[in-house]
């Protein structure tokens, strides 16, 4: 195995459509591209095994709610013999407008709780983290948005935003960190000049 791609959200219908359930629906279309089944159940996660680009992927959805991620990131990461460096998390941001996404190879939680469980656990902050942007645009995003499901309008650009992203994941694999940031950072869904 080269790569663990984790995508965080929490378990089971009453979430399943909600905004901080971004970055299972992105593992999701991830898999769906790369012809990937999520389904075995390992570390108390989800995974998949196959190929992007030539390189041995495992996809994963922890299933151990949002904030208690890391115990289930640490042990597939040892269980297949990868460092962090070989990691790459997909997760919402609600920092960021809709339909924003920032690729960092590394970084703070940035208030985020499940990137502080597995910070807390890796003991480090240097790995590849793909944020997504979910704020309307109403102010800072509280938890009833975060858990209820997305809007009508949201729904609108769901599909568009999940293919860019998960373009955005294999790019990171196929070309590196710094070519997809170039090719796949953007402010927001729609506005002509791209962040680099």
């Amino acid at each position: 195995m080269e790569y663990l791609v984790v995508g965080l959200g929490n378990p089971g219908r009453r979430y399943a459509g909600s905004p901080h359930n971004i970055g299972f629906m992105v593992v999701d279309r991830l898999a769906d591209r790369e012809g990937i089944r999520i389904g075995r159940r390992e570390a108390r996660a989800l995974v998949g095994a196959g190929l992007i680009a030539g390189r041995a992927v495992l996809l994963a959805k922890p299933q151990t709610f949002m904030n208690l991620s890391g115990p289930a990131v640490e042990a597939l990461l040892a269980a297949h013999s990868l460092a962090p460096a070989s990691l790459v998390v997909v997760y919402d941001d609600h920092d960021l407008p809709w339909t924003a996404l920032r690729i960092r190879s590394e970084g703070s939680a940035g208030g985020h709780h499940g990137m502080e469980s597995i910070m807390a656990r890796l003991g480090t902050g240097q790995f590849v983290r793909v944020r997504v942007g979910i704020n309307p645009g109403e102010g800072r995003a509280g938890p009833e948005f975060l858990l209820k499901p997305l809007g009508r309008e949201q729904r609108k650009d769901l599909a568009e935003l999940l293919e860019h992203s998960a373009q955005a994941v294999a790019a990171i694999i196929s070309e590196g960190v710094a070519k997809a940031m170039t090719k796949f950072n953007r402010r927001a869904r729609g506005e002509p000049s791209e962040e680099k």
